[in-house]
């Protein structure tokens, strides 16, 4: 006899009683699509839309709590029908970019039936397997009526989560303002990606480390090419709250979340569960799945002083973790140093006792040495109490996201226009729904059964605004 759970689970009745006011926010946002913001100017059917979902691998789903080796990926019926749902929910919200992870890939008759239907629909699919055969992976659509794609990129992480993403460089299909004589060219780029699940803290440094290489990628990708600066959105599953290293990494450079940005949520710790979008498989809930949008007036730090700031933002938390005051902290640094000051060897030593190195996942030498010019300002090869406090209380913001170019907010495009400043096309974020709708307030609901993810959709209107990124 089926239980309870069961027979919502394939009838999914557990998502129909919550279909009705799901369908009244996406009616909005499809509202908007049509007609949102600066009406007069931009083209009323010209707002994107962007969903990213980590729809849950059968091979991953478990579907006993007695056996937990039991996969749904052992019964056809289940993940077909659970899949089909989510099918349906994508082509019903039709929006312009699809970035899904856990994807099962290795299942050839579950990947025709996205491939198919999406494709019936009008999108163009890439879809990207993790290394050594883990099974999933991501798939990456693009609506033909909205962009046409103009390359695709595979970054193959290689590391201990053969972890990987996808690079979409994409223009728009049809010209968001009216006059045709502007020399703005429509064009961004997408990235979707799905990182690490932290199994413990010292794998903080391996998820921090595949931001970086994506950023690595963009900005190498933009220089080889020649592109002219455009905005960047970066969607997936991070497997990171807003409380952690990687948001905190992406503010630094200039990326705003779309979805605390429209429901007008801050950085602080009082903001930071104030969704969720997922439930993993030890029953914790908080928010993972962001959609973020990098503009191109946004003036940035160097990369690499970012990433820098980020490795010693884990180490001041690993070693508050383990209980260590300021104090603490550095006598933790200066190892068997024999004076008041932290010697290249002592540092080095106590990145191998954090775990923080000494593996092939963690900060290589050449890593280490940066940190260490950095932390050493006066460069006399030890580093004091004075610039450790430095590095333990950095003066400057990590998030400078209202630093940007005059005139800043976009404003909506309009041909034909004269601009002595360089002019770039960018997004403002409209409307951003996550479903069920409980989530958006904290909570899982215990009969919504598409994925232990939340599909996060966002609505982005196009704007003109003055270039103030590394690229211009």
């Amino acid at each position: 006899m089926q239980s309870r759970k069961e027979r919502n689970y394939e009838s999914g009745s557990g998502n129909k009683r919550k279909r009705g006011r799901w369908e009244n926010r996406t009616s909005s946002i499809k509202k908007k699509r049509r007609g949102m913001g600066h009406s007069s100017t931009v083209r009323s059917d010209r707002c994107v839309t962007c969903t990213t979902f980590n729809i849950l691998a059968p091979i991953y789903k478990r579907i006993s709590e007695e056996d937990q080796s039991c996969r749904e990926s052992q019964y056809r019926a289940y993940w077909l029908t659970r899949n089909k749902s989510i099918i349906d929910r994508l082509l019903g919200d039709r929006s312009s970019i699809i970035c899904l992870q856990e994807v099962w890939l290795g299942n050839d008759e579950l990947v025709n039936m996205y491939e198919k239907q999406l494709g019936d629909a009008g999108y163009v699919s890439f879809k990207l397997a993790r290394t050594n055969n883990r099974g999933d992976g991501l798939l990456t659509a693009v609506h033909r009526d909205y962009f046409r794609i103009l390359n695709h990129r595979e970054l193959l992480f290689n590391d201990f989560g053969d972890r990987v993403a996808q690079l979409l460089d994409v223009e728009s299909v049809v010209p968001f303002w009216h006059g045709q004589n502007s020399s703005i060219r429509q064009q961004l780029l997408i990235v979707n990606t799905h990182l690490l699940f932290p199994h413990d803290s010292t794998l903080c440094i391996v998820r921090l480390q595949q931001v970086y290489k994506i950023l690595q990628y963009i900005e190498t990708y933009q220089k080889e090419h020649n592109l002219e600066p455009m905005p960047v959105i970066l969607c997936g599953d991070w497997n990171g709250s807003k409380r952690g290293h990687v948001y905190k990494f992406l503010r630094s450079q200039g990326f705003i979340s779309s979805y605390d940005t429209v429901h007008q949520y801050t950085d602080s710790d009082a903001d930071a569960h104030k969704w969720i979008s997922h439930r993993n498989h030890r029953g914790n809930i908080c928010g993972v799945d962001f959609i973020w949008l990098l503009n191109p007036n946004k003036q940035r730090k160097p990369l690499r002083t970012s990433w820098n700031e980020a490795v010693f933002g884990i180490i001041k938390y690993l070693l508050r973790a383990a209980s260590l005051t300021e104090t603490s902290a550095f006598a933790f640094l200066k190892v068997d140093s024999p004076g008041d000051y932290i010697t290249y060897s002592g540092f080095c030593q106590a990145l191998y006792q954090l775990g923080l190195s000494g593996h092939p996942d963690g900060l290589s030498s050449e890593d280490t040495k940066v940190l260490w010019v950095q932390a050493d300002t006066d460069g006399n090869g030890v580093v004091d109490y004075v610039e450790f406090l430095r590095i333990w209380n950095p003066k400057c913001s990590e998030q400078p996201e209202e630093k940007t170019v005059s005139g800043t907010k976009g404003s909506p495009i309009t041909g034909g226009e004269t601009q002595q400043q360089q002019q770039a096309f960018g997004f403002d974020v409209k409307d951003a729904v996550l479903f069920p709708p409980e989530v958006e307030r904290g909570m899982w609901p215990e009969n919504y059964s598409l994925s232990d993810h939340a599909p996060l959709t966002v609505v982005f209107s196009p704007v003109k605004m003055p270039c103030g990124g590394p690229v211009c």
